[in-house]
């Protein structure tokens, strides 16, 4: 079961984050009470270790935008809407992860990867999961948008995902991480995992 912990902000959080055993964390360059800048982001993974992937999260940024987070941060994933990716330029050492909600689908079928979420980026709607639960049987979908602590595993049950990814469910007030929720969400994420 693949683990994403979104929207963090501060070196407790992805200290935590990064303990309990996370396969990628991310940071928000977009409008939003968790947004910080490429230069905060890359102090913050100083001591990450190598094999969690670091996802810059960003909604419709400018090629220039694109261009600052890519050139000063180096993701390892670029997770922004699934049109961004017709306007920028992705290099091939960063992974795309597209984002579809709700009530999207692609023109012409899923991507081999993607992030599925609900109507609205970062404010904890829950996603349809009888959608999700068609798309993960096509294609590797990470499944985000109101999953917490007590919902994780239900969600897995039902939806099958190849992965999840958690924000504001993880948070003791907005935009602030509780590394206790933190570590709990992940270890309940683990638990689900077949043998």
């Amino acid at each position: 079961m693949f683990v994403k912990i979104c929207g963090l902000s501060s070196a407790d959080a992805v200290e935590a984050a990064t303990s309990a055993g996370v396969d990628a964390i991310g940071f928000v360059f977009s409008s939003s009470i968790r947004q910080i800048t490429p230069n905060q982001a890359l102090k913050l993974c100083r001591n990450v270790p190598p094999e969690i992937l670091r996802v810059a999260v960003m909604l419709r940024p400018t090629k220039d935008e694109w261009a600052a987070v890519q050139d000063t941060f180096v993701p390892d994933w670029l997770q922004t809407d699934a049109a961004d990716f017709g306007i920028l330029s992705v290099p091939v050492s960063c992974a795309p992860l597209p984002v579809y909600r709700t009530e999207q689908s692609p023109p012409q079928g899923w991507p081999r990867q993607l992030l599925f979420e609900g109507s609205t980026s970062g404010r904890g709607e829950t996603a349809d999961w009888e959608k999700a639960k068609a798309i993960a049987s096509n294609t590797r979908l990470i499944l985000a948008g109101g999953l917490t602590v007590s919902n994780v595993t239900d969600a897995i049950s039902h939806v099958g995902p190849w992965g999840v990814d958690v924000s504001s469910g993880v948070e003791n007030q907005p935009g602030h991480k509780d590394p206790a929720k933190i570590r709990e969400f992940v270890a309940r994420a683990r638990a689900m995992e077949t043998p």
